[in-house]
């Protein structure tokens, strides 16, 4: 599967591709994928990680040697402590979640999958997720990613992202379609 040319022209994802490369002749795609997951939320939940990784007053090595104990206790792969320490010395830390994305991005294309993150006004059942999953596989032609989030603002119905492709089946953009064509 071809990885998309914005993906590799931006920094975060030559950064992302180099790391996709290294762990697929190591074999460890799915570590590494598991490791950025982890350092993901590290960075959500932990105000001192994230901070470490944009603050330009910590020097290159204090973010090596910090973030290398931060990796011994998440766990982390040999290949994702040294890639961490790599971005430290380079000062590029700040792009973490931005490399993290485009990982995931180049990931998911070498399996042929495809990423659709769904809204709906109320959370969906596991009938439903199994049942739209199926329907956008059969339309996309490869396998789907769902993701999910909840947004009461829809009022109901469903809005589906899958790359720069947007399926807006919510009863507020119905709502608004129909008051502008009243307004006409």
């Amino acid at each position: 599967m071809e990885i998309s040319a914005g993906i590799k022209a931006s920094l975060a994802g030559r950064y992302a591709s180099a790391l996709f490369d290294l762990a697929s002749e190591a074999g460890t795609v799915t570590a590494v994928e598991s490791d950025l997951d982890k350092l993901e939320a590290g960075l959500a939940e932990s105000a001192e990680l994230k901070m470490l990784t944009t603050n330009p007053r910590v020097t290159r090595s204090q973010a090596e040697k910090a973030l290398w104990g931060v990796s011994a206790i998440m766990g982390l792969s040999d290949l994702t402590q040294k890639f961490l320490g790599t971005l430290a010395q380079n000062r590029r830390l700040r792009d973490l979640s931005g490399i993290i994305r485009a990982f995931r991005a180049i990931a998911a294309a070498q399996r042929g999958e495809v990423a659709a993150e769904v809204t709906s006004a109320h959370a969906l059942t596991d009938a439903q997720l199994a049942d739209l999953k199926t329907k956008l596989t059969a339309r996309e032609g490869r396998t789907v990613k769902l993701s999910t989030k909840v947004d009461p603002e829809l009022l109901g119905g469903l809005v589906v992202t899958i790359g720069s492709k947007r399926i807006d089946g919510s009863i507020r953009t119905r709502l608004n379609s129909l008051s502008q064509a009243m307004k006409a």
